[in-house]
């Protein structure tokens, strides 16, 4: 697909599993405390920060001349986190124009109902498109050692998003988004023989049955191509796995070159840990610019990629943090 250079991408982290405004960063970027003192905080406390929490919301504005397009990566796990969050940051919602959930898990769309208030708050008549693909609303769970399933809460359905005033793209299909700065990603392809998906996930059939899962095939990513740089890959969650994610925008767009991923790698948990060390050599190959681990990709993951990348090329996310490139 023709996917649109932009000449600015900016990044906003909404909701992440972590707080940070004292590690040093690059001068891209931005850390909260420092954003909030620029946006009119006279006093540092508790009060004025955002809240982490297990998940993840990125806010993606792109521009391109004077077109700017502003899209909702995710929504957190839950209204209450994602609402003081934007309080505290101040944050346009009523800019969003599109919204994208990565994958059917409640840590990921657990903040919809509330974006949507929110955004519709400030302007009820605002068009607000939702882009799913149908494969995301299946009930989830996780297994125990012992076969003890525990459910994972449902994400908004079709109908109450629908109710509420959203409008729903439900499909499989790759596309592009506003004015093709931004490429959704269709199926990701699972080709290295070491990442697994996620053991131990099950999905709910339509006759009551668990069922094996641990690919998440609904899982999606997004990639921005930023001028004179090259492609930014957005993977949430990376249950397809982080290296089958850039393999597959690499195919995809062979001729740009890969410049930045920021996302959960979910390379945390006894059962996925044990490959990091051919996932960190596996990444050499992209020569990416900048790696932005965040959420489920744990510490063990952060200090391996740090000590092999550098920390000028490893900037770990952090609630509030923006990133200018």
């Amino acid at each position: 697909m023709n996917i649109q250079s932009v000449d600015k991408l900016q990044i906003q982290v909404l909701v992440d599993n972590v707080t940070d405004s004292l590690s040093s960063v690059p001068e891209n970027v931005t850390h909260e405390m420092a954003y909030l003192r620029s946006h009119g905080m006279k006093e540092l406390s508790g009060e004025c920060l955002c809240c982490g929490a297990h998940g993840l919301s990125l806010l993606l504005t792109a521009s391109q001349g004077n077109i700017t397009h502003t899209l909702l990566f995710d929504a957190g796990p839950e209204g209450e986190v994602f609402k003081r969050n934007v309080s505290k940051l101040n944050v346009p919602l009523a800019t969003v124009e599109a919204i994208v959930l990565s994958h059917g898990h409640w840590d990921h769309a657990g903040g919809f109902l509330m974006a949507l208030e929110l955004i519709k708050n400030k302007n009820p008549a605002k068009e607000i498109v939702f882009h799913f693909n149908p494969g995301m609303f299946y009930q989830r769970a996780t297994t125990s050692h012992h076969g003890e399933i525990c459910p994972f809460k449902k994400i908004p359905g079709v109908k109450e998003l629908e109710q509420k005033g959203a409008i729903i793209v439900n499909s499989d299909d790759p596309r592009l988004l506003l004015d093709d700065m931004f490429y959704l990603s269709g199926e990701i392809p699972r080709v290295t023989g070491y990442e697994k998906g996620f053991p131990g996930h099950v999905r709910q059939l339509p006759n009551g049955d668990w069922e094996a899962d641990p690919w998440i095939m609904d899982e999606r990513f997004l990639v921005v191509h930023v001028r004179d740089k090259g492609l930014v890959v957005f993977s949430a969650c990376s249950h397809a796995g982080i290296i089958n994610v850039l393999k597959h925008v690499q195919t995809l767009f062979p001729a740009i070159p890969l410049y930045a991923v920021m996302g959960g790698f979910h390379l945390s948990g006894h059962e996925v840990e044990n490959i990091i060390p051919q996932t960190i050599k596996d990444m050499e190959q992209f020569n990416l610019k900048m790696i932005i681990p965040a959420h489920c990709t744990g510490w063990r993951a952060v200090n391996a990629l740090g000590n092999t990348f550098g920390d000028h090329r490893v900037v770990p996310s952090a609630v509030g943090r923006i990133y200018d490139f």
